[in-house]
């Protein structure tokens, strides 16, 4: 019987589309749940989408749908994007699932009959992108401690879950299973920030919105999002409250492993595992809490205008490369960096140059020498040796590093054979071999030995770059090497052909074409950006907080990067400022200099194709016109318009 392994990822938030920081995670759980498949495991893969709370019913708000016409949408495009990256999950589970939403309803009755839920009032600072409660002292600078957003102060009657109670047994816990919580950075900081200074009760219920489960018994409360969502990985599998547990729940619960972002630690590690103690289900085996991929100038957001998407990326690269970049670019303990750039060099430099270029050489050389035909004479030279013992015991290395979650360096091990095996073309030089007739049988074991070689690459590599692998063991005639027989050299069939078709598996990539493309599709965000967005009716106290100045342009040109965008250089009374505009295809610049605009002088700047823009000038459109407003008289700029 199979030894089982379930492994899941956090559910992604459907508030809006994932970028590729949010995606790697999909991209990590799925190689480290291909890699177990290919050990012999009985593997269960679980993602899904976290659907309730108060900043997805704000957000349904402003797109004018309902919250549930909204997470419906995100959803799907969740689905698309991890299908896109060939994620091969066993469940995809969603929050408003009707089974998921009885059983959250259920398991929050449980806590409240057995005395661990409590009605109380909740006085303090709430953040909503973060879904996170917060007292006065743990913020920091008055913001969020998480995500450094604003808070907001909340006051309303909620459901409390004692902590407390349980926060002793987690803390003996934690210092009884070493490996529960990794890396070990992540264990000291919940200890020493969290449990060792004492657990507050924490708020479980909320009142001031409606999209959330609804408390049964108290139905003007709907269960907090993290209680909702962290039951997700045991109501997936079939859990139920009422003690009928499906059989898929009882073999495979405990997870084997949550694979989750070092920002939602805490949830995970503390308040999930008391919520499981407080239902008497087993713990989780490991939980492992990866680190960022970070965009040149930090964390992603939207706001930042620094964000990249997993799709586009393979519009460029291709879903392979674009996998084998962030798992090979993402330390164990430290963030990762990823821009455009850095994916072109690494990709030339390690997928083209050592991966695309050995199996190029090598089938060309087989094909060419031999036609097409490998085979074995066991002519062998002491050259050999290094390379078949290093691909004979490259597997072990590799279990080694996926055992403790170090992706990169377990393909870094397959990189470092694939690189000596280029080495090892060069110490034989075929092509002198090639020659001399005589030297021909000795020839063809060095195809042999090379040929074997990126047998065994392929199949290590495969968890990772599953279509890649597909590709090269086509080219080489090879078969996918079982995980077993690893430790073994020279299993490819003697007498066996490399394809006849040449393809190439990864081609060098011109870093100008790719800016090229890089800068298409930064210009599309731009260019979505400054499209007029539907908005909801505001009051006369949001007006209020539009400041609308006279501004006189001083100066005006095209933006390179985008065909729709201007730079216009503003005097604003002493005041100097630059605004992109997406007016180039209605004004050449010439005529707007010296011309009087209106200015929305207190929108937060943003950075569009390069160029920081400081504001908004104010334009009519109709019919496809488009003119800017301008005042009726003379007026000095810097004057407030009202």
């Amino acid at each position: 019987m199979k030894e089982k392994y379930y492994i899941t990822t956090a559910i992604a938030y459907t508030s809006s589309k994932p970028h590729i920081g949010n995606t790697y995670e999909a991209i990590l759980a799925d190689s480290m749940a291909r890699f177990r498949k290919n050990q012999g495991y009985d593997v269960y893969f679980q993602t899904g989408t976290d659907e309730h709370g108060q900043k997805i019913e704000e957000k349904a708000k402003l797109a004018g749908k309902t919250p549930k016409e909204f997470v419906d949408a995100v959803s799907d495009e969740i689905k698309r994007i991890w299908k896109t990256m060939n994620v091969d999950y066993d469940n995809f589970i969603r929050t408003t699932d009707e089974y998921h939403e009885k059983q959250v309803a259920k398991i929050f009755r449980k806590f409240y009959e057995q005395g661990d839920i409590y009605k109380g009032s909740y006085e303090g600072w709430y953040c909503t992108p973060c879904e996170s409660f917060w007292t006065e002292s743990q913020l920091v600078n008055g913001k969020c401690p998480d995500c450094g957003r604003e808070v907001k102060k909340a006051n309303e009657e909620a459901y409390f879950f004692r902590m407390s109670k349980y926060a002793p047994k987690l803390i003996e816990h934690i210092k009884t299973h070493p490996d529960f919580i990794s890396p070990v950075s992540r264990t000291n900081e919940m200890m020493n920030n969290f449990l060792l200074k004492g657990l507050q009760d924490l708020c479980v219920s909320r009142t001031s919105f409606k999209w959330g489960i609804p408390v049964d018994f108290d139905d003007k409360h709907v269960v907090y999002v993290w209680l909702d969502a962290l039951t997700n990985y045991i109501t997936g599998i079939g859990f139920d409250a009422d003690g009928n547990s499906s059989e898929k729940y009882k073999k495979y619960w405990p997870a084997d492993i949550h694979v989750i972002g070092k920002d939602i630690i805490r949830f995970h590690t503390i308040y999930w595992p008391i919520f499981l103690m407080a239902m008497g289900e087993p713990l989780p085996k490991r939980i492992y809490g990866h680190p960022w991929l970070l965009q040149e100038g930090g964390k992603m957001s939207k706001s930042k205008g620094n964000v990249l998407y997993a799709d586009d990326l393979v519009s460029v690269y291709g879903v392979d490369a674009v996998r084998y970049y962030v798992l090979a670019s993402m330390p164990f303990d430290n963030d990762g960096l990823i821009s455009w750039q850095l994916m072109t060099d690494k990709i030339n430099s390690e997928l083209a140059n050592v991966y695309g270029n050995l199996v190029k050489r090598t089938v060309a050389m087989s094909r060419k020498y031999f036609g097409g035909k490998v085979e074995n004479t066991k002519i062998s030279a002491a050259v050999d040796d290094e390379l078949i013992t290093l691909a004979k015991g490259v597997y072990k290395k590799v279990c080694e590093h996926m055992d403790g979650n170090r992706i990169a360096d377990a393909l870094d091990c397959v990189f470092t054979l694939l690189r000596r095996a280029n080495k090892y073309i060069d110490e034989t030089t075929p092509w002198i071999l090639a020659k001399d007739e005589a030297d021909h049988p000795r020839l063809k074991t060095v195809l042999y030995n090379l040929i074997e070689t990126v047998n065994i690459a392929a199949s290590l590599l495969q968890p990772f770059m599953p279509q890649t692998t597909d590709m090269v063991l086509e080219q080489i005639g090879g078969k996918f090497r079982d995980y077993s027989d690893m430790d073994k050299f020279g299993l490819y069939e003697s007498g066996s052909f490399v394809t006849q078709d040449e393809k190439v598996i990864f081609a060098r990539l011109d870093s100008e074409e790719v800016n090229k493309k890089a800068e298409e599709i930064a210009e599309k965000y731009a260019e979505k950006k400054v499209e007029e967005e539907k908005v909801p009716e505001i009051t006369i106290d949001d007006f209020a907080k539009i400041k609308l100045k006279v501004a006189l342009v001083t100066a005006c040109e095209k933006i390179e990067k985008s065909k729709k965008l201007l730079k216009l250089s503003l005097k604003v009374g002493d005041e100097k400022r630059t605004v992109a505009s997406g007016i180039a295809e209605y004004y050449a610049p010439e005529e707007l200099v010296g011309k009087k605009v209106v200015l929305v002088s207190n929108l937060k700047p943003a950075k569009l194709c390069g160029v920081e823009s400081q504001g908004m000038i104010l334009c009519a459109e109709k019919d496809g016109k488009v003119v800017i407003v301008t005042p009726e008289k003379a007026l000095e700029d810097g004057a407030v318009v009202r």
